[in-house]
């Protein structure tokens, strides 16, 4: 059985272990598992434009969301590691789940089962393009400094997530951001988060296997402990309180879930209940987000890895691709949103993983905490955030491989990667950084070295970027 794994996977080819595939997918469910919380508390907390909540009730139902996120990411995790055999995990996009929830479900008129249609036909139209090989050509096309500008924005973009997460650094008075609580660590979710960094970064430094699930735990035990000791509650209750997660023993470890969101989904109602040419702008705007995000990820996780190849790309890419398209469409139908790869998965690499097998263990653990709900208490931001700190300090050292004295390759690097944590989006820092290649290009005189598909990549995030405009102008 061990030797099927193995040639299977690729485990020893890759320098892998089975022990550090299960550790590695173990991790990146930890540094994710914060989806199946998160999703419902976005998507569940939102009206529709009739007055409804997720579900069709009156309020919200997070419990029965949380199953069905937690169900959806399971399977789709599961399909990534056996069919692309990369240690990519899949589940409900953040960014995209607030888009469809705030952007199409709470307009005039439309409701979630219809907003959930336009995930579905997204998700179709996206997996037509990996299927014709479209999308796997325009990855291609981008050029490897702008790859590894991605990695490197990635890199920032989840540190920051981290930081921001765990309250390490927050909204300031008087700044836009600010370290702490006027700059102190003044907090017991904060010691957590600090404990959990340098228990990370001492293990990595030490060179000890599981430095990054180490540190999880142990931070989730500390936090535990203090709850335990001092109620801290959460910060909507007390400003010292836990980000998100309170970390108490539950009365019960085992709940049976609900999974009747699944397939609620109307999939052209939302054509009536909107004026077309504004709904086909925003199944657009969804494709366009999702059709770069994952190619920025895969890049980084492969990377991270060691398993790209000298033009950056990732091993089986189109295959990633397929499963990543089909995630589209199946988070609409479960009613979750939008599904798509995790940079978190860079955490499992971190720790060892560089097979499919791990994102295997990372779904598998999905499905089992559909069951679970009541343990997801144990885990809050402040013990799992730190991780991502520490892999983005990994991804960041790709910056190296960056020409920085030709200015035609610098300058668009340098807004990739600056406008992913800034503008809080992986999208926008990869049409940026495209638009600016090809303006310079121009600039300079190489338009004839530019990619047609780079051209074309170009002209639709110019036309991303104004459907706000677009979309004021046909109501």
């Amino acid at each position: 059985m061990t030797g099927r794994l193995d040639s299977f996977f690729e485990i020893t080819a890759r320098g892998s272990t089975l022990v550090q595939e299960i550790r590695g997918g173990l991790t990146t469910f930890f540094t994710m598992a914060y989806i199946v919380v998160l999703n419902p508390l976005i998507i569940g907390t939102v009206a529709d434009g009739e007055g409804s909540f997720l579900g069709g009730g009156s309020e919200p139902n997070l419990a029965m969301i949380a199953a069905a996120t937690a169900l959806v990411a399971g399977l789709l995790s599961i399909m990534m590691g056996v069919w692309a055999r990369f240690p990519l995990a899949m589940a409900a996009g953040l960014g995209l789940n607030a888009f469809v929830a705030y952007g199409i479900a709470s307009r005039s008129g439309m409701t979630w089962p219809e907003a959930m249609g336009f995930v579905v036909i997204e998700g179709v139209v996206i997996l037509i393009l990996v299927m014709t090989n479209f999308r796997k050509a325009v990855f291609a096309a981008v050029p490897t400094f702008l790859k590894q500008a991605i990695a490197v924005g990635i890199g920032l973009f989840l540190a920051f997530i981290g930081l921001y997460d765990a309250g390490i650094v927050r909204t300031g008075a008087g700044t836009p951001t600010q370290f702490g609580d006027g700059g102190y660590i003044s907090t017991w979710p904060m010691v957590v988060f600090v404990v959990g960094l340098f228990t990370a970064i001492v293990l990595m430094v030490k060179k000890v296997r599981g430095a990054l699930l180490i540190s999880i735990a142990a931070a989730t035990v500390l936090a535990i402990i203090l709850e335990a000791t001092m109620s801290l509650g959460s910060s909507e209750d007390n400003p010292d309180g836990w980000a998100l997660v309170v970390p108490a023993l539950p009365d019960s470890a085992v709940s049976l879930p609900d999974f009747s969101l699944i397939g609620q989904v109307d999939l052209f109602g939302g054509f009536t209940s909107l004026p077309v040419l504004t709904a086909l702008l925003l199944v657009f705007s969804l494709l366009i987000a999702d059709f770069f995000d994952t190619m920025g990820t895969m890049t980084a996780v492969g990377a991270e890895a060691g398993l790209n190849d000298k033009e950056g790309n990732p091993p089986r890419s189109q295959q990633i691709l397929l499963v990543d398209s089909v995630g589209a469409a199946a988070g609409g139908f479960g009613s979750v949103s939008s599904n798509t790869s995790y940079i978190e998965s860079a955490a499992g690499v971190g720790d060892g993983a560089r097979t499919g097998l791990a994102s295997v263990v990372t779904g598998i653990a999905f499905l089992l905490s559909t069951f679970l709900t009541p343990l997801y208490a144990l885990v809050p931001f402040e013990a799992a955030t730190p991780v991502l700190v520490v892999v983005g300090f990994l991804m960041v050292s790709q910056v190296a491989g960056i020409d920085w004295k030709d200015y035609r390759i610098a300058i668009p690097a340098f807004l990739t990667f600056i406008l992913m944590p800034f503008g809080y989006s992986i999208s926008v820092g990869i049409g940026v950084g495209f638009i600016s290649y090809v303006v310079l290009q121009i600039a300079s005189g190489g338009a004839r070295k530019v990619h047609p598909l780079m051209w074309g990549a170009a002209a639709a995030f110019v036309l991303y970027f104004a459907l706000g405009p677009i979309t004021t102008l046909v109501g």
